[in-house]
């Protein structure tokens, strides 16, 4: 069964920083593109990061200068370092692959998600 798992959320306060990480079960990273994606309650899925192959990135604008993704392709993981959270930034975060820029309907391989919460 092909699977993501991440890790590495939890509580933090405005002006932490956390770091998510993903890996795959059951299946290896091939060339698709590996995304970051998070839903706050009441609020639609939204695309945060993701990474292509060779390492190219994309960032959503409420994340820019803030987040950061990087692939170590030897440990077969995916980061997501994320400095100055804000309290807007809480949600459930998901990994997921083999989908297209940021848009989530196109991506066919989730992770559980791991809950980030930024507050005081």
């Amino acid at each position: 069964q092909l699977q993501l798992v991440e890790s590495g959320g939890g509580l933090v306060q405005p002006g932490g920083s956390l770091r998510l990480s993903c890996a795959p079960s059951g299946f290896t990273w091939k060339n698709g593109l590996i995304g970051w994606f998070r839903q706050a309650p009441g609020k639609e899925r939204e695309g945060v990061s993701c990474i292509s192959r060779g390492g190219i990135t994309n960032y959503a604008d409420s994340v820019k200068g803030r987040f950061a993704i990087s692939r170590d392709n030897a440990k077969k993981t995916v980061y997501l370092q994320m400095n100055s959270l804000k309290p807007e930034d809480t949600g459930v975060y998901y990994c997921a692959y083999g989908g297209s820029g940021l848009v989530s309907q196109t991506y066919t391989t989730w992770g559980q998600g791991t809950q980030v919460t930024v507050s005081s």
